[in-house]
């Protein structure tokens, strides 16, 4: 712990600067997005208000590996970089101690529907260590602040819808594709959470989270995407191919490039 938070201080908060990249084709998996797609580059990076204690989200090339991992698993599923992530479970003055930090997009999927949501997930880097801080479930998380519009809650206009993912199928080498649609447990904060049914203690899949939200009312919407981790356990990993419907964003050194699935 003293290695990761020795390096958290000296990179507490750092990310590479977003700057456009020309994006060329990955063969076999996605093409690219025409222009004007949603999600632009310059929209991403780290969410300051959704940020506790100095924590890392920052763009870096890599991970490859880990040492003896050869074949595509061996290094990143889109390009040669990633989000990589690290949050500590005990550095702050707060209950709990842990920190948090969310990377998306506050622009670009604003006042997007959440039912038209069809295809989401990621590629994970999951380390043997991960597991042993929290266990095989020790994941980093997907998550959509929303106004839930909720007829039986008219009043409450914000919540945080987070996929928990299952455990990744490898350690120490990238995961297949992640699909939250289909796997994993869905849940909302707050009083739509207790609403629905679909809370942190009682959380839900995807089409019962979907249809909880389709109450007969004005449909729910988006305001914000991320990739986040926190307030739990320690981790230290990547992410990369973030997917929400027919968009791939491929988190690079250098910035996101959006590409589009086959």
């Amino acid at each position: 712990m003293n290695a990761l938070s020795g390096m958290k201080r000296t990179l507490a908060l750092a990310v590479t600067t977003l700057a456009a990249l020309a994006v060329s084709t990955v063969p076999g998996t996605a093409a690219p997005a025409p222009g004007g797609t949603q999600g632009g580059p310059d929209h991403w990076g780290v969410i300051t208000r959704n940020t506790i204690g100095s924590p890392v989200a920052a763009l870096r090339n890599g991970p490859y590996g880990s040492f003896g991992v050869t074949g595509r698993s061996a290094r990143p599923p889109y390009g040669t970089g990633s989000l990589g992530i690290e949050v500590a479970d005990n550095s702050t003055s707060l209950t709990p101690p842990s920190e948090k930090v969310d990377f998306g997009n506050e622009v670009d999927f604003y006042r997007n529907p959440v039912l038209g949501l069809n295809q989401v997930g990621f590629h994970v880097f999951q380390t043997g260590e991960n597991t042993s801080h929290g266990g095989p479930t020790n994941m980093p998380n997907i998550r959509f602040e929303i106004n839930p519009n909720l007829t039986a809650a008219p009043t409450t206009t914000y919540s945080s819808m987070v996929w928990s993912p299952p455990a990744s199928p490898v350690t120490d080498r990238w995961s297949p594709y992640l699909d939250a649609t289909t796997t994993g447990r869905w849940f909302l904060t707050g009083n739509a959470g207790t609403v629905t049914g679909c809370n942190q203690s009682t959380p839900c899949t995807f089409p019962q989270l979907k249809t909880a939200l389709n109450d007969g009312g004005t449909a729910p919407v988006i305001y914000t995407v991320a990739v986040g981790k926190g307030r739990d356990n320690m981790w230290a990993g990547a992410v990369d191919g973030l997917r929400i419907n027919r968009e791939i964003y491929d988190f690079e050194a250098g910035g996101v490039r959006t590409l589009r699935a086959n």
